[in-house]
This record gives C-alpha cells, sequence and structure tokens, in this order.
C-alpha cells in the first residue's frame, strides 16, 4: 500500500509543515494530533488520545529523564495544544505497579497520576494515562475510528482482526479503562514484542512508532485495512441494516417537517433543564433510521464509551408519520409526550437497577437523541457544539453498527458495564470541573437588523454571554460578514424582511433547524426619516410604519408561536426610542410608530404574561456609533432641527443629558441583557430608557 493513498481516511502530512518541527517531539504530537482529529472517520470531537515520549532535564536533579505527553482529560486530539497536554514522569507512572492494588482500587490510581507530574502546567491527566505508559514505544495513538469499532464490537471481532491483520494485531477483550488494563495491553506486548498494534473489545485501537509520522502512517494503514474489510462485505450476503422500510421525504420536505417539530421535541426535552438542539439528514443518518433493522438495533444501544457518554445508552425513535400536519402544536405534543414519558420512566428503571452504593445521582433522563423515520436526527444537549458533537457521535455508531453487521453481527455492552462507565466517579468528577455556565447558556436568541449597529451589538453581548444567535437583515453581504465575527456553533444568518412575513417565517425555520428554536427575540431592526409635517409624504409614513410598527408586530406574531410550541416560556424585547416618549421637532411619524412600539409592548407583555414571556422596552437615544439610521438624511434633518452642523450632534446630544454620555451601541446591547440575562426574570411591561439621562423621558 502506498503510504500516501488512502480511500477511507485523509492523509494529512505535510512535510513542509512536519519539517519546520523537526526535532521538537512535542510540536510533532501536536501536529499529529491535530491532521488525525480533523478527520472524524479517524476519532470524533474529544475522543481518543495521543502521546509521545521524550527525554527531558530534571529540574531537581539536572539528571536526564524519560518524560510522557499525553493529551489531558477532556481534551480534543483536534483542537489540541501545547496546555491540553499532562507531561509525566515515565519511571513514576511504571512504578505505580508496585502500589496497584487491584480492579476495586482502581479508582485511587488516578489521584497517584498527580505525583508523577514533570510539567506543573500539565492538564489533569486522564484514565487512560497509564495505557500509554506501560507501552514501550515513543509514539502511540489511541483512536476510535468506526471501522475498527466496527471490528471491536463484533461477535466475532477477535477472528476477524486475524483475518484482516495476521498476527500483527492482538485482541484485549473488553474491560473498562483503567490501570488493570493497561497491565494487560503491557503483557500482550511482552507475549509478542513484534505486534505493530491492539484492539480493545468494544472500544478502539492502539497503533505506535518509533517517530512522530511512522505512528500516523500506522494508524491510517490500520484503518485502511479495517474500512477495506468492511466495505468489501457490506451488502453482499444481506442488504445494509436488511434493507429500506421507509422512504425518505425529499429534502426539503424533511427540513419544513423538522424545522416545525424541532421547538416541539425540544420542550419536551428540557423537562430536565433547558437544551439547544440540532438536526441531521445526512444520507447515513437516512440509511439507518429509514431501514427494516432500525426497531432491532437502536434499543440495543451504542457500544463505545464514548459515544454513550455523549448519546445515552440508546435514543428515541417516534412513532409519527413522516407526512403529518404539523400546524396544531398543541395537539403535536400530547401525541408525542407518552414516548417521552416512556424514556424518561426507562432510563430511571436503567439507574435504579444498576446503580452502585455510592453512584451520583441520576442525571438529566431525557433523550439526548431522537430519530424520526423519514427525516432525520435531532440531538439535544447544553449547547450547539455539544449537540452537534451528540450527533455525529450518534452517526459514528450508526456507521459501527452498519460495519459489525456487515462482518458478523453487532454486540453492545451489557447495561451494568455501560452504567459503571456513565456513572463512573472519575467521570463525575470531570463533569464537576466543568466550567460554570455563563448567563444566557442554552439560550437562542434571534435579532433582527443586525448585520450591523445595535443589533449587531445585542448580538455579541449575548454570544459573549453564552447564547446561541440568529443574526438577520435584509443586507446579504453585511449579514455574512458579521456572521463571520462568530465562532463555529454560535450563529447563524437569515436574510430578514420585517415587512415580508414569508421572509420572517423562513429566519425563524432556520433557527429551529439550527438550534431547535428561539428564546429570546430582538426587535431591532429600523430606519427614520426625519421631515417636517408638510414635506412628509405617504411613502415616508407607510414605509415607517411597516418597518417599525408592523415588522415588530409580525416578528413578535411569528416568534410566540414558536415560544408557546416550546413550552419554556421567553423574552420579547423591542428597540423603541426615546422619541416615543419626548416630542421633537421635525419626526412627527417615527416618533409616533416608536410610541405604538412602546405600547404593543405594554400590549403583549399583559397578554403574553400567562405564557411566561416576558416583553420589554429598551429606549435608546442618539445611538450615532454604527448606526446606519444616522446615515445621511436623517443625521441632516435632525442637525437642522436643532441648527447645528452634523459634525456637533454627538456632542449636542451628550450636553443634553444628565450624565453628559455619548451612548454607544455596547450600552444599548447591555440593557437588552440587563432584561433577558436571569436577573430579571420577574420583570415584564418594563421601559429601560439607555440614552445618558434625558429627563423629559422619565417614564415615571
Amino acid at each position: 500500500m502506498s503510504t500516501q493513498t488512502f480511500k477511507h481516511v485523509d492523509y494529512l502530512w505535510e512535510e513542509d509543515k512536519a519539517g519546520a518541527l523537526a526535532g521538537d517531539e512535542v510540536a510533532l504530537l501536536l501536529y499529529r494530533s491535530n491532521i488525525l482529529g480533523a478527520d472524524l472517520r479517524i476519532t470524533n470531537y474529544g475522543g481518543g488520545n495521543t502521546s509521545c515520549k521524550t527525554m527531558e532535564k530534571d529540574p531537581l536533579t539536572g539528571e536526564e529523564v524519560e518524560v510522557m505527553w499525553v493529551k489531558g482529560s477532556g481534551g480534543d486530539i483536534g483542537t489540541l495544544k501545547r496546555d491540553g497536554l499532562a507531561g509525566l514522569y515515565v519511571d513514576k507512572l511504571r512504578a505505580l505497579k508496585n502500589v496497584y492494588r487491584g480492579l476495586e482500587h482502581e479508582d485511587e490510581m488516578v489521584a497517584l497520576f498527580n505525583h508523577c507530574i514533570y510539567d506543573l502546567d500539565s492538564r489533569a491527566p486522564s484514565i487512560d494515562t497509564p495505557l500509554h505508559a506501560l507501552l514501550p514505544y515513543k509514539h502511540i495513538d489511541h483512536l476510535h475510528p468506526d471501522a475498527a469499532i466496527a471490528i471491536a464490537a463484533s461477535k466475532d471481532g477477535e477472528k476477524i482482526i486475524k483475518e484482516v491483520y495476521g498476527d500483527n494485531f492482538a485482541w484485549i477483550p473488553w474491560q473498562r479503562p483503567g490501570f488493570d488494563l493497561s497491565l494487560k495491553l503491557e503483557a500482550a506486548i511482552e507475549e509478542n514484542p513484534n505486534l505493530k498494534g491492539l484492539y480493545l473489545g468494544g472500544h478502539g485501537l492502539f497503533t505506535w512508532g518509533e517517530t512522530a509520522y511512522e505512528c500516523y502512517i500506522n494508524s491510517l494503514e490500520a484503518i485502511e485495512k479495517a474500512s477495506v474489510y468492511i466495505e468489501d462485505r457490506a451488502g453482499k450476503e444481506r442488504p445494509v441494516f436488511g434493507g429500506q422500510k421507509v422512504e425518505a421525504l425529499p429534502a426539503d420536505q424533511r427540513k419544513e417537517q423538522a424545522s416545525q417539530l424541532a421547538p416541539v421535541l425540544r420542550g419536551l426535552a428540557s423537562s430536565y433543564a433547558r437544551m439547544v438542539g440540532h438536526f441531521s439528514d445526512s444520507d447515513r443518518v437516512l440509511e439507518f433510521i429509514n431501514s427494516k433493522d432500525l426497531d432491532r438495533l437502536a434499543p440495543l444501544g451504542t457500544s463505545c464509551p464514548d459515544h454513550f457518554l455523549r448519546t445515552k445508552i440508546s435514543p428515541l425513535v417516534l412513532d409519527l408519520p413522516m407526512d403529518i400536519d404539523l400546524s396544531d402544536k398543541e395537539a403535536i405534543k400530547e401525541k408525542i409526550a407518552p414516548a417521552f414519558e416512556t424514556y424518561r420512566a426507562s432510563y430511571q428503571d436503567y439507574y435504579e437497577k444498576h446503580k452502585r452504593n455510592n453512584s451520583p445521582a441520576m442525571r438529566d433522563p431525557n433523550p439526548v437523541i431522537i430519530l424520526w423515520p423519514g427525516v432525520g436526527l435531532f440531538s439535544f444537549a447544553k449547547n450547539k457544539q455539544t449537540a452537534r458533537v451528540a450527533s455525529e457521535f450518534y452517526i459514528n455508531a450508526i456507521n459501527v453498527m452498519r460495519g459489525a453487521e456487515a462482518i458478523s453481527e453487532y454486540v453492545s455492552l451489557p447495561l451494568q458495564e455501560a452504567f459503571d462507565i456513565e456513572y463512573w466517579l472519575l467521570e463525575e468528577a470531570k463533569l464537576q470541573r466543568m466550567p460554570k455556565e455563563k448567563p444566557m447558556s442554552r439560550k437562542v436568541a434571534l435579532i433582527t437588523g443586525s448585520a450591523g449597529g445595535i443589533g449587531k451589538a445585542v448580538a455579541d453581548v449575548l454570544s459573549a454571554e453564552g447564547a446561541c444567535v440568529v443574526i438577520t437583515d435584509i443586507d446579504e453581504d453585511r449579514l455574512k460578514e458579521a456572521n463571520d465575527t462568530f465562532g463555529r456553533d454560535v450563529s447563524t444568518y437569515a436574510v430578514l424582511d420585517v415587512t415580508d412575513e414569508k421572509s420572517i417565517e423562513a429566519a425563524y425555520k432556520k433557527a429551529c433547524l439550527e438550534f431547535g428554536g428561539v428564546d429570546v427575540v430582538v426587535n431591532s431592526a429600523g430606519l427614520a426619516i426625519s421631515k417636517p409635517l408638510e414635506s412628509t409624504t405617504e411613502d415616508d409614513y407607510n414605509l415607517l410604519m411597516n418597518v417599525l410598527t408592523k415588522g415588530q408586530f409580525t416578528v413578535s406574531q411569528k416568534g410566540v408561536e414558536i415560544l408557546r410550541a416550546q413550552g419554556l416560556g421567553g423574552d420579547i424585547v423591542n428597540i423603541a426610542s426615546k422619541n416615543g416618549l419626548v416630542s421633537g421637532p421635525n419626526n412627527v411619524v417615527y416618533g409616533t410608530a416608536k410610541a405604538a412600539q412602546q405600547h404593543m409592548s405594554r400590549l403583549l407583555a399583559a397578554e403574553l404574561g400567562k405564557d411566561k414571556i416576558r416583553v420589554n422596552v429598551v429606549n435608546p437615544d442618539a445611538v450615532i456609533e454604527g448606526s446606519k439610521i444616522w446615515e445621511g438624511k436623517w443625521a441632516e434633518g435632525r442637525a437642522k432641527a436643532y441648527g447645528i452642523s452634523v459634525e456637533e450632534l454627538p456632542g449636542h446630544y451628550a450636553k443634553r443629558t444628565l450624565l453628559n454620555e455619548i451612548i454607544s451601541t455596547e450600552d444599548i446591547a447591555n440593557g437588552v441583557f440587563s432584561f433577558v440575562g436571569g436577573k430579571l426574570s420577574k420583570s415584564t411591561g418594563n421601559t429601560l430608557n439607555v440614552d445618558g439621562g434625558v429627563a423629559a423621558a422619565f417614564v415615571r
């Protein structure tokens, strides 16, 4: 096999980049890790670990000592950096064999890893640390490729690796990761020093090499051979997954149905804690959920610990016609709610039957993965990234089941083994080390007029506080540019004209597909026309009323449909203006529209309180920075009204405030956050002036 030609994995090694790192084994470890993690067929986000061993000077003795650099707890090889590594003395790790007391004392070994730390800036060592330390190789990869796990999760896995690799790979039966497993790996190597790799039953693959490149190639070749073996047999003796049972809806109809159902599912999946959603209807998902084997395989659950820790053991499969009318959300909720209740009861039964005396309390019993035959896969988790990764892991599990069924018979872990992994005290400790969630975590905000100005500032502040944001505007080029300022899994954008009902509906559908629904609606889209009464045209009047008043109404109306479908409450915040409270020259229609926005907010607050939907107003004044409103004729009109130049406007507005301050877009965004950030959860129908203090605009 040519070392640079692979069909089932990506060869990403670049000699120029690697050559620039020559002599720095840790840098080469990071490079190797990142390119391995870039291919989801090799390992998924957070899955697997990599290591290398180097000779370093001991800071206490000045002597040369062997140090192992290994991915630390909770890291991801695809994004691994130096601060994600643990650096440990190899001789001290190997000396732990002298104090190991057996399987019933596994967990105490993890605390002892801290006594082996060489690099004081180390990430906390993971449970897999000794699996690397006791092997006598300089570079080691422990990966979870779909093809390898398919063999590892096969009834005849041990026999199959002989067919694939001859005597070059050894088989280690399933065992929970820990020190005892590392001793078994060491024993396998001592028994056959010529091995090129190891298979862990139900778990994954170990490969190694004396150089970073040799290790990388060995990993790719091992995965390629497993992939070819499976491909040569898939669908030959029997159809994949038993053949097709259901024909999927066309792609546009799938997305339409998914966007309609997602808020209902999100509400039901959030009975314990609010969740953010993700949707996938990839070919591999459809092949599985539309198959005859779905009902047999889905309940078996996933096999690899990395999979089920993120997906739960098994998914919820919806018994719902794919073309059902979803317009009556309450009726749909009543139809599928019993399935959620059954799932929760089943999970509680699983917990009660398998818990230990010291098991952590039962976690959220709701499904993470929801399958709708004919439509697609929904996943729900604490944020978009976690929901997306859960979906990716379940697709990995589908690939594993597909491969295992092609070559043998898929075998899942016994439930007690799965429980002991899911509720492992060390896993619980990892969860407890997670950073505290931000105030807007688990929330989704749709903001109109957010390609720039106040709307963009609102999106920036809410996303910085943990929210997912849907930025919308009429200018797609500006939207794309604004969207690029956010990281992955934080934002999406939709072209939205607030005067066009279909455009508004399309934006909400995108929010539901991307994130599962919406929690916060911010009406920030606007424009301004400053003219005296006699110069104001009917077109001026209609434009202002359509954008400011009708736009706010329709965006709120469509948003409330989703908020009610979720049943989680929510927030509407309307960006109005001081001009809705204070009379001034040459803005009769603008001021009237802003006053209408304010009173509409009070009316909606009164109507929507029963749904726990809060409606509040932020009143800016003279926010010139970054605002399109202040470009051109509006600024000229206001300057003319006050008898000053356009350049003098910022200072003019600041001087007339009690605080003598210029107002920024971020000031207004902070006002929005004050309503939706959790501290004012019992406040509705209120108006917050963010204007530097204009006495004439005092509400009370």
